[in-house]
């Protein structure tokens, strides 16, 4: 019986590796990378000289057969996205099914997480929340839209830096320009902020920037909340 090894990476800052991540990269037969560019840094940085192949969205299906193979000849293999944790927002759900239908063992390496980390950082409820990730772009958006402003829990977004502005243009028309939001950018970065406030006072920060860089976690408030 193999493993296949789910390990967490860094959202931004690389020293937010654990011993127990490097250790398992290093010992196991292959690493399954989003993008090996990518994580050719973080692998590089830590001295892991493990051989890597692509495992990414537009190849998830055809990989995970490949994947099998490596389990199936009684290898291990280590799956990292380009950060946080596979199978949030990133490949890796169907690889892990598969795994688990081989029978071979399935083991998570915790650690960074964009989601919880903005969720937390927010100062707004963290007790219950939904995570939703990125939105659908056209069918079914407003839709969505529409039924998130409703929710009585925080709701987690993850959107493009080149489409914040549009995104809380939306949440603003469904909800109004009370509703608490906060956003979160460039976590764990050099550059880390958090512009938080009502829809309407965060949409206007944004509005007068020039040009918005990084990655972008939107925390929006339940629907009943207030401060």
């Amino acid at each position: 019986m193999s493993t296949l090894y789910l390990v967490a990476t860094p959202i931004g800052n690389l020293k937010d590796f654990s011993e127990r991540a490097v250790e398992v990269l290093k010992s196991a037969s292959y690493i399954a990378c989003e993008d090996t560019r990518t994580s050719e840094v973080l692998l590089d940085k830590w001295g892991i000289a493990t051989p890597t192949f692509a495992f990414h969205q537009h190849n998830e299906y055809q990989k995970v057969d490949h994947l099998m193979n490596i389990l199936n000849a009684h290898q291990d293999v280590a799956l990292i996205s380009d950060a946080g944790m596979p199978g949030i927002s990133d490949p890796g759900f169907l690889a892990v099914r598969a795994t688990h239908q081989a029978g071979h063992t399935v083991s998570v390496i915790p650690g960074p997480d964009a989601a919880t980390t903005a969720l937390v950082a927010s100062g707004l409820p963290c007790d219950k929340y939904v995570f939703e990730g990125f939105l659908p772009q056209k069918k079914g958006r407003q839709k969505r839209l529409k039924q998130l402003v409703e929710e009585e829990r925080s709701v987690i977004l993850y959107e493009s830096p080149y489409r914040l502005q549009k995104l809380l243009s939306e949440l603003r028309e469904y909800a109004g320009d009370q509703r608490m939001v906060a956003v979160c950018r460039e976590l764990t970065k050099k550059f880390e902020e958090i512009v938080r406030g009502r829809l309407k006072t965060v949409l206007d920060t944004f509005e007068l920037r020039d040009k918005i860089k990084g990655e972008i976690v939107v925390i929006m408030a339940p629907k009943s909340y207030s401060e």
